[in-house]
């Protein structure tokens, strides 16, 4: 829940409005236990939020794997695995005090009486833990484990939450490979946990820009007055990289650059920054709105998508100086291999604030920097007072640095000193880092707190997942359809192909460079 954080003497601890997030006492029942996922991610997290001191004291968590293993050796584990990857120092009295709270369970996740041992050991640990009969489950698992393990919990009746208690399941990406997986994962969820009680994580909701795109928009009467068709010219973002597939060929081979990124992470962030205002800030009034952004995309045909769909693939190319391979060249690819590491979009949104402004997105692979971004280009003022200077002036551009350097920025006209009139582009720059004085907190800190909390805000909903799946199936389908639709190449290290700088300069518009 999210209570004022207010100082005794009824003064906020800073200006203006603050709120936080108090999660409930509970144990975290990590499937998966011994996978990437969480050695890189959830026991970094958990320990960073343990060492701000948000974490509940009683909060406990229980690791189930396959592997045989006793409590002290996946403590171990799990210590060399925080030390690695935790944004903060591991310090050994933090530590020590968090991973008494840690448990492992030996299981296969197909295995009945595994479950059964399992509720009798959390039901001891609640009792000498006073964890209040709270229950959170997270699938840090393959998406072809969830119906089993969701079916088993079922089952033990793990999934029914205790007396005075609640029991709630995260789920992690990929939600389905299309719209019709999608239903079925979202069936088989819903057979076992009601949908508010259903947390479907999306890391990029996580991250604090992210979280303050709809301050900035509704908590700033500079910005919401400018934000639709009248004073907006266009709308871009870019989530580049410059990794490979590393070693993830197996899955990308099936997913691909659109369905890996743009269905989720680009989709979300779409909406986030062109959503009506909600009525309130619970959860369901800002998914409500954020559905109604995806039902209001412009749906394609297989002659749209071949006109505002640019898909292409990665050649060798070199990347900082270093030369890297192509994408064909990886192993588990395809000689043949049609799949997309770039993907560049022109979308339209049909509704009253969004008519008639295009929306350009794009992600790609083995580009030349590393970043998400979303850039606001306002339309030009009028020319009539500084007419020598109106070609050579620049669009007002509000750029919303996602990552890695989360901060905000607005590119505004200035004279430059002098006798002459000259008018040059400044930029006026906030940063978290420098602003706040502190690092910003992992995305999956503040959506492990959120879980705990009850609060499902920055989670997807179902009926999201799916019309953004419903959207993204029609341009996979123009794709098989038509066999001659090209491939386009690019060379690694250089921002894409050609034909997605002509997406843009068709309309006399052009990429803002990271």
């Amino acid at each position: 829940m999210l209570r004022d954080n207010d100082q005794p003497n009824g003064n906020p601890l800073r200006e203006g409005i603050v709120t936080r997030t108090v999660p409930d006492p509970c144990t975290v029942v990590i499937f998966g236990a011994t996978g990437d996922l969480t050695h890189r991610k959830l026991i970094p997290a958990l320990y960073n939020i343990a060492a701000d001191g948000e974490l509940p004291p009683d909060l406990t968590v229980v690791g189930l794997a396959r592997r045989p293993k006793s409590d002290d050796e996946f403590r171990q584990d799990l210590v060399e695995a925080a030390k690695k990857h935790s944004r903060q120092t591991v310090r050994d009295d933090v530590w020590s005090n968090f991973a008494g709270a840690v448990f492992y369970h030996q299981s296969e996740f197909d295995n009945a009486e595994g479950y059964k041992s399992l509720g009798k050991r959390l039901e001891k640990i609640e009792q000498e833990r006073a964890t209040g009969g709270n229950r959170l489950f997270y699938l840090a698992v393959a998406p072809d484990q969830f119906q089993t393990i969701l079916q088993n919990l079922t089952a033990a009746g793990l999934n029914k939450p205790r007396e005075d208690g609640w029991s709630r399941v995260i789920v992690e990406k990929p939600f389905g490979t299309d719209l019709a997986s999608a239903q079925k994962l979202n069936a088989i969820v819903r057979e076992a946990f009601p949908e508010e009680h259903t947390y479907r994580i999306d890391h990029f909701l996580g991250k604090e820009t992210a979280q303050n795109i709809m301050v900035l928009r509704f908590a700033n009467a500079i910005f919401e007055p400018l934000w639709d068709s009248r004073y907006i010219d266009h709308v871009q973002i870019t989530a580049a990289e410059t990794l490979g597939v590393e070693g993830r060929a197996g899955f990308y081979e099936k997913a691909g650059a659109l369905r890996d990124m743009v269905q989720n992470h680009l989709l979300q962030l779409l909406c986030l920054v062109s959503m009506e205002p909600p009525t309130d800030l619970r959860a369901d009034s800002i998914r409500d709105e954020k559905v109604k952004i995806v039902r209001s995309l412009r749906r394609f045909s297989a002659e749209a998508v071949a006109e505002n769909v640019v898909r292409a693939q990665y050649t060798a190319g070199a990347i900082s100086g270093k030369k890297v391979g192509g994408y064909r060249e990886a192993e588990n690819v395809a000689a043949n291999s049609k799949t997309e590491t770039f993907v560049a979009l022109r979308l339209q949104i049909d509704n009253w604030r969004w008519a008639d402004v295009p929306i350009y997105m794009r992600v790609g692979k083995r580009l030349p920097k590393s970043g998400t971004e979303i850039s606001v280009h306002f339309k030009k003022a009028p020319s009539v007072l500084f007419n020598k200077e109106s070609e050579a002036m620049a669009q007002n551009v509000l750029v919303i640095r996602i990552q890695p350097d989360e901060g905000i920025s607005l590119r505004m006209q200035a004279k430059m000193p002098g006798t002459s009139l000259r008018i040059e582009p400044v930029k006026m720059d906030f940063h978290y880092g420098t602003s706040f004085g502190k690092a910003s907190p992992e995305a999956y800190e503040r959506l492990l707190l959120d879980s705990m909390a009850g609060d499902a805000t920055l989670f997807a909903r179902a009926d999201e997942v799916e019309q953004a799946w419903e959207f993204i199936d029609r341009i996979q389908a123009a794709w098989r359809e038509a066999e001659a639709a090209p491939v386009h190449e690019y060379p690694a290290g250089s921002w894409g192909p050609e034909a997605a700088d002509e997406l843009l300069a068709r309309e006399g518009r052009a990429w803002r460079r990271l």
